[in-house]
């Protein structure tokens, strides 16, 4: 089984930006995921990514501001945060949906996604 494991995550001041980074066990070509949960709150989609690298989707909130990437020779998903907000402060998950390769109907349910890391957390100073 694949494991992922995050890493990047860290203090930042509102504006500053911060790049996390989901390294995986093997290659894979599953579409990815990045979810959030902020304390007191539900898991929230974030951003995925198909197989290939060539889909993205992005949750409303941070359109524009996050981008979604993959290295497949590296194993590597990454997640750019720019503009970043005191409301982007959670513990940031990066997930692997095996039965997906593409960017699917209700990618953003974290039900889709079956390996998930331990993720990291972001915190955004006012």
């Amino acid at each position: 089984q694949v494991q992922l494991v995050e890493s990047g995550g860290g203090l930042v001041q509102a504006g500053g930006s911060l790049r996390l980074s989901c390294a995986a066990s093997r290659r894979t070509f599953y579409a990815m995921g990045w979810f959030r949960q902020a304390p007191g709150k539900e898991r929230e989609f974030v951003a995925a990514i198909s197989g290939s690298g060539d889909s993205t989707y992005y949750a409303d909130s941070v359109k524009g501001r996050f981008t979604i990437s993959r290295d497949n020779a590296k194993n590597t998903v990454d997640l750019q945060m720019n503009s970043l907000k005191p409301d982007d402060t959670a513990v940031y998950y990066c997930a692997a949906d095996k039965d997906s390769a593409g960017i699917v109907y209700r990618t953003y349910l974290s039900s889709r996604y079956d390996i998930w890391g331990q993720g990291t957390q972001v915190t955004v100073s006012a």
